[in-house]
């Protein structure tokens, strides 16, 4: 395992429009704390973004799971403060040698991406999805300039995905012995973002920040930094 580098996906939970906006407004945090810390992020598709840095995934591994959203949609009318959520998983980089994928078990699609990246990306059929037939686990990659690259790609996030699907596995066989903090629980609530009260708040540790719209600009350092002091 590569723990400079975390594959970042987010999901937006029943919500409708309001969802997919937060799930966004996740990736956009997450993308400009890494800046801030000086990595390199790469979005390598709709909804999921490779982060390369000095310890990334270790820092990172932490923000897994679910996050709610408490604030009034700019398209209500009514000033009704909605909830929302959005699901995070933190993924490192798994080498191929150490989770072996049969090539029978792949079920490949090739299609034309939607997204920004010129002509090339427009006209020729360069992304790459996957499924893999045993779990029905999905992976897809959209950015690079050619299918080879983003067939690599996508079965660089469908291994990490096997990966955390066993660490699920076996955070649930640990049972009460699971750490306070978990990792990869993707049903786990762990954090709320309550506008009204300038509030951020982990269910994990029982802490609140203030200054929101700070932490959701990416200033989350002092979050990251009390959820591995916790772990310790």
């Amino acid at each position: 395992m590569n723990t400079d580098i975390a594959i970042l996906e987010f999901r937006p939970g029943p919500g409708g429009e309001e969802a997919k906006i937060w799930a966004y407004d996740l990736m956009r945090m997450y993308t400009r704390y890494a800046n801030l810390c000086g990595w390199k992020v790469e979005q390598i598709a709709e909804n999921v973004i490779r982060v390369r840095g000095e310890q990334a995934f270790a820092k990172l591994q932490y923000e897994a799971g679910t996050h709610r959203v408490q604030r009034i949609p700019a398209t209500e009318r009514s000033g009704r403060i909605h909830t929302s959520t959005a699901t995070v998983a933190v993924l490192p980089e798994i080498p191929a040698q150490e989770i072996f994928i049969r090539p029978e078990d792949l079920e490949w699609e090739f299609y034309r991406s939607g997204g920004k990246g010129g002509q090339n990306v427009n006209k020729v059929s360069s992304a790459a999805r996957v499924r893999h037939k045993p779990t029905g686990i999905v992976a897809s990659a959209q950015t690079e300039r050619d299918q080879f690259q983003n067939r690599a790609v996508a079965l660089s996030i469908l291994r990490a995905k096997l990966w955390e699907m066993e660490e699920i596995k076996h955070s649930q066989q640990l049972g009460a012995a699971r750490s306070v903090i978990g990792r990869g629980m993707r049903a786990e609530k762990i954090r709320t973002y309550n506008f009204p009260q300038d509030r951020v708040t982990d269910h994990r540790i029982n802490k609140s920040w203030r200054r929101l719209e700070d932490i959701l600009d990416g200033k989350i350092d002092k979050v990251i930094q009390e959820l591995q002091t916790a772990q310790v």
